[in-house]
């Protein structure tokens, strides 16, 4: 599923109906922010983050990631969460 959802978020809508699902106000403030930033959609940031995040995780990161995901009722969802969570910029540095 996780694997699924990664490959899939070039396809138009994808990373904006992730991020709505997460219904996460603060997360998207801060995708918005990091958007304006960079010049870049927002989708563009959120597969840019996902794949930073698989390209570049330590094996620590890995180990949270899968925890997260066997406590979650929608792991899919919830590591996604997660890899935003640490990949987007704060709030004030996005900003």
């Amino acid at each position: 599923m996780l694997g699924r959802l990664i490959a899939s978020l070039d396809e138009p809508g994808v990373s904006e109906r992730l991020v709505s699902a997460l219904e996460a106000p603060a997360l998207q403030n801060r995708l918005d922010s990091a958007a304006a930033a960079d010049g870049r959609a927002p989708s563009e940031v959120v597969a840019s983050a996902v794949r930073g995040f698989l390209d570049t995780a330590s094996d620590e990161e890995w180990l949270q990631l899968v925890g997260i995901m066997g406590r979650a009722t929608d792991p899919g969802l919830a590591a996604m969460r997660a890899i935003l969570e640490r990949s987007l910029p704060p709030a004030s540095v996005a900003s």
